[in-house]
């Protein structure tokens, strides 16, 4: 059973939902970003969505267009993102890493050397936002074959014969993309969510993370409510921006940087049904 699966599981049976933040690697530096991965997990985080900088970020809105700015500024590429993970590994071998970007750097680096180097790094899932599967043949197959699981988006747009076709391809966890839109938007529409994600379950037993439009506690429990798994970005690398201006700090300086999440989780907790 992968790390993915198993946390999932043993979610499921504790009657909680999964916590899923997302930090831009490198933003605002690496060494920066690997103490942020263990501030995340101390707050309650059980999947880490791990960016890796592309210089067209097209998915994303501004506060995350700037993250990927500031990392590209400090010449972050995906090879140093592989080393952070491998670092993270060192002390933590059980929460699942999704690196979360865009086929390019994938397909300059290689399927092949870039599908060993992240197992061998410890990733574990990856999420290629400008990759649908009927476009995705080779690359899918080689990620498979290294035993990554490939995690695809779904929109509000997604009629429900593509929804079936994405969730056959599939593993891991899908995506529901809560609002249409780029990160960082606004007006979650709570009752649309529930009715969208309804729609999916008919189309996989996979478990469901519900992201953008997640902002603080009240949303994050409204959607454990629906969804296997909370998605939170934007609010978070807003958050996480505030550190650029800092020369030096503490793991207890991260920690209370990411309490965003610990509120989440404490909120989640509360609403999370068996």
């Amino acid at each position: 059973m992968s790390r993915i699966q198993s946390t999932f599981s043993s979610l499921r049976s504790a009657g909680q939902k999964a916590l899923i933040p997302y930090l831009t690697a490198g933003d605002p530096d690496l060494e920066t970003t690997l103490g942020l991965m263990h501030a995340l997990v101390a707050n309650g985080a059980d999947v880490i969505e791990l960016g890796f900088p592309f210089s067209d970020p097209s998915a994303d809105g501004p506060v995350i267009q700037r993250a990927v700015e500031r990392a590209l500024a400090r010449k972050t590429n995906l090879r140093e993102v592989l080393s952070i993970v491998k670092q993270f590994r060192t002390t933590n071998s059980d929460t699942p890493v999704v690196l979360m970007g865009y086929l390019n750097p994938v397909e300059i680096m290689g399927y092949e050397r870039f599908a060993s180097a992240a197992v061998e790094a410890g990733v574990d899932g990856v999420l290629i936002v400008d990759m649908p599967p009927e476009e995705a043949e080779e690359p899918q197959r080689v990620l498979r074959n290294a035993g990554l699981d490939v995690i695809y988006l779904v929109a509000p747009t997604t009629s429900p014969e593509r929804m079936a076709s994405i969730c056959r391809e599939a593993s891991g966890y899908v995506y529901y993309v809560s609002l249409k839109g780029v990160t960082g938007a606004a007006n979650l529409d709570v009752a649309s969510v529930e009715a969208s994600v309804t729609q999916l379950r008919k189309h996989t037993d996979l478990p469901i993370g519900v992201g953008f439009g997640i902002r603080d506690g009240q949303s994050a429990a409204l959607i454990a409510n629906i969804a296997d798994g909370v998605v939170v970005g934007s609010a978070l690398v807003s958050r996480i921006a505030e550190l650029e201006a800092e020369r030096h700090y503490t793991q207890e300086q991260l920690v209370k940087q990411t309490d965003l999440i610990a509120g989440m989780r404490a909120a989640m907790n509360e609403a999370s049904v068996v």
